[in-house]
């Protein structure tokens, strides 16, 4: 009885974390080629990059430990 909500937040929880996945990757896919196509990137743009780059990567360990992909 109650373990069926757990499945159904489990599940739940699981579409979140594969959706801010997809958003992540997006995020860090422009910041890379926003650098790509700039002459002289600025520090703070480097540095966006690579908080986008280790939050996708943060959010792919997660989702490979929860088992989540699709």
């Amino acid at each position: 009885m109650f373990f069926k909500k757990k499945g159904k937040l489990r599940k739940e929880f699981s579409q979140e974390l594969f959706s801010q996945l997809e958003i992540a990757k997006k995020e860090w896919m422009r910041q890379k080629s926003l650098i790509e196509k700039s002459i002289e990137p600025s520090d703070d743009i480097l540095n966006e990059l690579k908080v986008a780059e280790t939050k996708y990567f943060f959010l792919l360990r997660e989702a490979k430990r929860r088992k989540v992909f699709l």
